[in-house]
């Protein structure tokens, strides 16, 4: 048996929790340490700040679970790509060309 790699999933299994619990504890130091004297805001605790930094993740992050259908997405889309003649292709880039050009604000009500 390899104790190498029995420490490794040791390893695994640790730090990850600890960093999160690091990182909860910074920014409930940098919010207490910061915000009620710039913004005049209340102080907050570990599980506050804990709880931002979840709704954070929510609002902005999103949850990716790893790169996994992220590249399912991309290996489906190249092999519709694929099967296109290249006429197809042709037009395909030029419709999207089209409605990505204008920008955001820019859009025609199409």
């Amino acid at each position: 048996m390899n104790h190498k790699h029995k420490k490794g999933w040791i390893f695994l299994l640790i730090c990850p929790p600890l960093i999160f619990l690091a990182v909860t504890w910074i920014v409930m130091l940098l919010w207490n340490s910061l915000l009620p004297d710039i913004l005049g805001a209340k102080t907050i605790t570990f599980w506050q700040s804990m709880g931002i930094l979840i709704l954070s993740k929510i609002l902005f992050g999103g949850f990716h679970f790893g790169k996994g259908m992220r590249d399912f997405k991309e290996r489906k889309m190249r092999e519709k790509m694929e099967g296109l003649s290249p006429e197809e292709r042709e037009k395909f880039k030029e419709v999207w060309r089209n409605k990505c050009s204008g920008g955001f604000f820019n859009r025609n009500n199409e």
